[in-house]
């Protein structure tokens, strides 16, 4: 069974790891992902628990994060927002009618501003004025019971509960430790900075869900349906697939469908990334999502609401911090060990010296609870996330969806990239460049009969040969209709049986015909046992196919591969144009799975394959490929669903163009990594040695961690 529950005013990544790893522990739990930015948690779990399941969860959530608003995620219509609204669970806070995030940062930084004014007017009437010293202590300790009370009391329930080493663990021991000794001033200051550096990451994190949610503003509000004659606004989720919809300047458009009256100008820019408009007439596919510019078009819809684009491009994106990545889970397991081996190596700090060298108890102490200050994992375990985030947030600006950071990071690591031909590499537009009727028989009778045997299928090599006929065609005229992958078809027409495919489909039928030369696909025509000619269908490259394979050169890609159902001629012709370097042709669908599974025995384990493909039939090979690539824009629901990474706007270009964003993450990772742990390692050295005060270790944790932060944010811009 399964289960979602929304965790309002979730903010840190740390304690998001921490309820995650928690929740998966429980004995009937067998999968669990806290989703940090869409305040929610995914669970699956033995349905014969499902009585216990929503208290253990609220538990450990309330656990980590007391102040977090814990529910069961419902679909049901959120009844205290306008009755206007039609939106199944109010968007802008997932079932919340009332968000209070922005109160609950105004109460946080008031209480900073409390903390800091009274901090630093007992410092100045200290410096200035003969204060006295106890009520220069008294007002130090004030300061220190706002700015810490939550990270002191957090820290007991949490040792009280077994969890002993966290940052609040760390921030108590060290500023208690400091007041202990006598440096008061110091103490205040390192929970001042804390607090300050907690508040700015939390910032940081509500920016980053902010340009997400952002991406998400193409879900439409309200759809208007002609019903008997009216139009009737309505929740677009109530629209069946069929009817018609009219849609006016400046609106959104609720669901996918053909344009049955009217034309105008869509900005596709929240799909696709892309900035210039398109222009769309009658009889032309619109998918939701897409702004109407001018002129009011009338759609008949093709599909309902949740199979639309929009919901599927909103479903991808909310999901994509839901399957993190190894660096992710590898910061979290260090997180996990790292803390107590510092306070270990803080304790050992603090004794050793003093017992056994005759060092001053208070120097120790000091420089041990500097220590504990700049060991704090904040850095790393918020920083690493976001970027993650951030690098899933900038593909999808530029109409590149990526199911998740796992992938992301895969990606990197990818050395093959193997291509579906037809709608990846060539447009997938077909036309009759050539119609070769056997001998006695005329073109006429063998684009009818091609186009008869065509008229049930919606293949686009079935739509050009209809098309061609030029004339129209009565489908109740079949009587029997079977369409072979691979092969072609076999359909009977008022008794006479019709063979229209490949030579593998005239050979399988015993049929004598003869071989068509040059490029482009082949529809060979039989009726009733007797060879009528064949028909040559071209389809065109795609204007930026020979750069795509060119950019993946440049990124490091060894080898491009080309698989197609086509002849080898045609796929000859395909590569030579694109630069792709090698291809294998006539195949089935099987047999392309087959090939991809060959292609990954010949690759070094290092590296990995990706495949792109946007046809049902790409479906088994978009998963068997380490990562799948789907065209989204024409590609089939099976392939978008099998796939690692979808593509709106159907350009090969954008693989490369992943990469890049793919890289620039990675590079970030890197640089947080080496840099936080650099600087830590550097002032944990002199804490250890003594040249390190509080003011340093302040810098060393919560510096640390906001740079770390912005530069994981810089990604989001790109």
């Amino acid at each position: 069974m399964k289960r979602e529950y929304i965790l309002k005013g979730l903010d840190c990544p740390n304690c998001s790891a921490k309820i995650e790893n928690e929740v998966k522990k429980l004995d009937y739990v067998t999968f669990a992902s806290v989703n940090l930015m869409q305040e929610s948690m995914a669970v699956e779990f033995d349905g014969k628990n499902e009585s216990d399941i929503d208290s253990d969860v609220e538990k450990i959530v309330h656990s980590h994060e007391p102040d977090v608003e814990f529910s069961v995620k419902s679909f049901s219509h959120c009844h205290d927002c306008d009755e206007n609204e039609f939106e199944e669970v109010c968007r802008d806070c997932q079932g919340h009618c009332h968000d209070d995030e922005n109160e609950n940062y105004k109460r946080e930084l008031i209480k900073i501003i409390i903390g800091a004014v009274i901090y630093a007017a007992a410092l100045i009437l200290n410096a200035v004025t003969d204060f006295p010293f106890a009520a220069y202590i008294s007002m130090l300790i004030a300061a220190y019971v706002v700015l810490g009370c939550e990270v002191v009391l957090h820290a007991l329930k949490n040792i009280i509960r077994g969890r002993i080493f966290d940052e609040n663990f760390l921030m108590t021991v060290s500023t208690v430790g400091a007041f202990a000794i006598g440096e008061f001033p110091e103490a205040v200051a390192v929970m001042l900075f804390y607090t300050v550096g907690e508040f700015f990451q939390g910032l940081a994190v509500r920016r980053s869900r902010k340009s997400i949610t952002e991406l998400m503003d193409i879900r439409p509000d309200r759809a208007t349906v002609l019903r008997n004659g009216e139009q009737v606004a309505v929740s677009p989720d109530e629209v069946v697939t069929g009817e018609t919809i009219i849609i006016r300047p400046g609106e959104k458009i609720p669901l996918d469908g053909i344009i049955t009256d009217g034309e105008s100008t869509l900005d596709t820019k929240g799909l696709t990334g892309e900035s210039a408009p398109r222009s769309v007439f009658c009889g032309d596919e619109v998918l939701s999502g897409s702004i109407n510019v001018n002129g009011v078009i009338t759609v008949k819809t093709t599909k309902s609401f949740g199979e639309s684009t929009v919901s599927k491009i909103i479903e991808l994106v909310q999901n994509a911090s839901s399957n993190k990545a190894p660096t992710e889970n590898f910061i979290t397991t260090f997180a996990k060990y790292y803390t107590p081996a510092v306070v270990a190596a803080a304790a050992l700090l603090a004794l050793i010296p003093p017992l056994f060298f005759n060092g001053a108890w208070s120097d120790w102490l000091y420089r041990a609870f500097s220590f504990l200050v700049i060991s704090c994992p904040c850095a790393l375990v918020i920083s690493i996330p976001l970027a993650f985030f951030g690098g899933i947030g900038a593909a999808s600006r530029h109409g590149i969806l990526v199911k998740g950071g796992n992938h992301l990071e895969a990606i990197n690591k990818v050395e093959t990239v193997v291509f579906d031909k037809t709608g990846t590499i060539t447009k997938g537009v077909f036309k009759v460049s050539e119609s070769i009727p056997s001998d006695g028989i005329d073109a006429e009778e063998l684009a009818e009969a091609a186009a008869y045997a065509e008229c049930l299928s919606n293949h686009p090599i079935a739509v050009s040969v209809i098309e061609n006929y030029g004339k129209s065609v009565d489908s109740n005229s079949i009587s029997e209709y079977e369409e072979t992958a691979g092969y072609g078809i076999r359909a009977v027409k008022n008794g006479e049986e019709i063979l229209a495919g490949n030579e593998k489909q005239m050979e399988k039928f015993n049929i004598d015909y003869s071989h068509a030369d040059g490029a482009g696909t082949k529809v060979y025509v039989a009726k009733n046992g007797r060879y009528l000619g064949c028909i040559v269908i071209s389809d065109e490259i795609k204007k930026d196919s020979k750069n795509a394979v060119s950019d993946l050169k440049t990124l490091g890609v060894k080898r491009t591969v080309m698989l197609t159902g086509d002849s080898e001629i045609i796929a000859k012709d395909i590569c030579e144009k694109a630069g792709i370097d090698e291809f294998y042709a006539s195949l089935l669908p099987d047999e392309k799975v087959e090939i991809i599974e060959k292609i990954k025995k010949e690759t070094d384990n290092s590296s990995k394959i990706a495949f792109a493909g946007d046809g049902i039939n790409d479906a088994p090979s978009l998963a068997t490929a380490d990562i799948g690539i789907a065209m989204g824009g024409t590609g089939s629901d099976a392939a978008i669903e099998a796939a690692d990474f979808v593509l709106m706007t159907d350009e090969p270009s954008k693989i490369a163009e992943a990469m890049k964003i793919a890289k620039e993450t990675k590079k970030t990772v890197i640089e947080n990594i080496v840099f936080a742990l650099g600087v830590k390692a550097i002032f944990l050295l002199l804490s250890a040695f003594g040249a390190a005060n509080m003011w340093m270790a302040v810098f060393a944790d919560v510096g640390v961690a906001l740079i770390a932060i912005l530069n994981s944010m810089r990604i989001l811009r790109k």
